[in-house]
């Protein structure tokens, strides 16, 4: 048993997504924060902030470094990050000369924010993936059943008649528009986090915004001005958008479950989940749980946007609630898209 259905044993293999989860692994994190160390020690060592022999030394060590997780889970519960552990460890391993260049100018926030930009651009590309494929799916169905007879309903009663097609517009125009909105967002969030402790770097001098703009250009990731330490309506944004696209997955789940029931049959499930005490049943699964993931998504984005409120240069607290909901709610989103692709292959 565990206390998230996102990496249950069982239930995680109906609302949970394993490549979506790999994204906010441990060890993805660990790699991406390694990574921010070694693309700082070039930047760094690019603008002459450290010799070239450190930054050799400090890539290196980043590259093959197999950081000890049990003290990473001891400082994780001292200091709120594992930051100030891996980074003792890092240096410890580099050793002299060169460990004192290690992590220079730079804070734990710059490190986990960073790290989260690093793997939140790959995720997003997977599901920019899934929502074309869905969106093909809705056009093939209209392509194929659109012209179909069909009484639209409002309120839950019968309205007027139409076509399926006009329903299916329904499913699928959102898809476009969530795309739409995808692009728009991505240069917004996915940015460094370079601003050292209270986002002045002034542990850099005159050398922080180029160095800041050498790091951004190595790790691919948009400008770091203006520092965002506490400034969260990027990650809100995130969190909004998977909530849309939840959402508009969750609206086709319900109305697939509504045109299945047996009194109304304007569809028809290939296949479905079975009952325990009633043979004859044909559950609509993947329908009921694009609209149990949708409300879930939708309950998380009031408490991600309590993570707006940081107060001064940095939040503990709020920065914490973050770890604690965006994860679920990308994982909530890929299972959606994947559980509607599915579900629209059975219709």
């Amino acid at each position: 048993m565990t206390v998230s259905p996102f990496d249950h044993p069982h239930l995680s293999a109906l609302v949970g997504d394993a490549d979506a989860a790999a994204a906010f692994s441990a060890e993805a994190e660990l790699r991406a924060m390694l990574d921010f160390e070694a693309a700082l020690a070039r930047a760094e060592a690019a603008e002459g902030v450290i010799p070239n022999e450190a930054a050799e030394a400090i890539e290196a060590m980043c590259a093959g470094l197999a950081p000890d997780t049990a003290l990473l889970s001891a400082a994780a519960r001292r200091d709120g990050v594992v930051v100030p552990e891996l980074v003792r460890m890092l240096r410890a391993a580099v050793g002299e000369p060169h460990g004192a260049h290690v992590h220079l100018g730079a804070t734990s926030q710059d490190v986990v924010d960073t790290a989260l930009m690093l793997r939140l651009g790959p995720l997003l590309e997977d599901l920019e993936r899934r929502l074309a494929t869905v969106a093909g799916a809705v056009a093939a169905l209209c392509r194929a059943h659109g012209d179909r007879p069909l009484i639209g309903r409002t309120r839950m009663r019968r309205a007027v008649p139409m076509t399926l097609a006009t329903r299916l517009d329904g499913w699928g125009g959102p898809l476009g528009s969530h795309r739409g909105r995808l692009a728009d967002l991505r240069p917004r969030l996915l940015r460094l986090q370079f601003g050292g402790a209270v986002g002045t770097r002034d542990a850099l001098g005159d050398k922080g915004p180029a160095v800041a703009v050498w790091l951004a250009a190595e790790l691919g990731l948009g400008p770091a001005d203006p520092v965002w330490h506490a400034t969260r309506d990027g990650i809100a944004e995130l969190a909004s958008w998977l909530s849309l696209v939840s959402g508009g997955l969750g609206k086709i789940g319900q109305d697939v479950a509504l045109m299945a029931q047996d009194e109304i049959g304007e569809v028809r499930l290939k296949s479905g989940g079975g009952s325990s005490a009633m043979p004859h049943k044909v559950n609509p699964v993947a329908a009921e749980a694009l609209v149990a993931l949708a409300r879930f998504n939708a309950g998380m984005l009031g408490t991600m946007h309590q993570a707006l409120v940081h107060e001064q240069e940095r939040s503990g607290a709020a920065w914490t609630l973050e770890w604690m909901c965006l994860p679920q709610m990308a994982t909530a989103t890929a299972a959606s898209l994947r559980l509607a692709a599915e579900l629209l292959g059975e219709l």
